[in-house]
């Protein structure tokens, strides 16, 4: 049986939290730009670059953002598993409502925080709307409503 792909985080690809995977990764990701073009990036110019074109070298900072970016993406989801299942208590794992489906933890989420990166690298114009955003989300989601899933149950 195909489970859907939007829905409760419990049995669907996407859930409400994809959203906020989307602007954190907007956040995230340009934080990891900055990162690595300050610290690292001076490192492959310096060292790679005299063995590489300058091309070559951009695709490689990319590609450690991105590989960041998924590092960053899986140690959050192992934290989140085990929020979930109420190592640190019966509210929190009554807020996180349920063990997230194995294809949202490990595809859609870090998708959506890749995605994110992409929109921050060709729009940096977007960045701070999406930071605004993010604050706001995660204020309004985790303060003032019981608990992670409300939205579908409300729609």
């Amino acid at each position: 049986m195909l489970e859907p792909l939007w829905g409760l985080k419990e049995n669907a690809m996407f859930d409400v939290w994809t959203i906020e995977h989307f602007l954190s990764g907007v956040s995230i990701g340009t934080a990891v730009m900055i990162h690595q073009k300050k610290n690292l990036g001076k490192i492959f110019e310096k060292v790679i670059g005299k063995f590489f074109h300058p091309k070559k070298i951009k695709w490689m900072n990319i590609r450690y953002e991105i590989y960041i970016l998924l590092m960053l993406a899986f140690v959050w989801e192992t934290v989140e598993h085990y929020l979930e299942t109420g190592l640190l208590g019966e509210t929190v794992k009554y807020w996180f409502y349920g063990v997230e489906f194995w294809p949202n933890r490990l595809i859609s989420d870090p998708l959506m925080l890749i995605l994110g990166y992409v929109v921050a690298k060709k729009f940096p114009t977007m960045v701070w709307p999406a930071r605004v955003l993010s604050v706001v989300w995660l204020f309004v989601h985790i303060v003032i409503f019981p608990h992670s899933m409300y939205l579908h149950q409300l729609f």
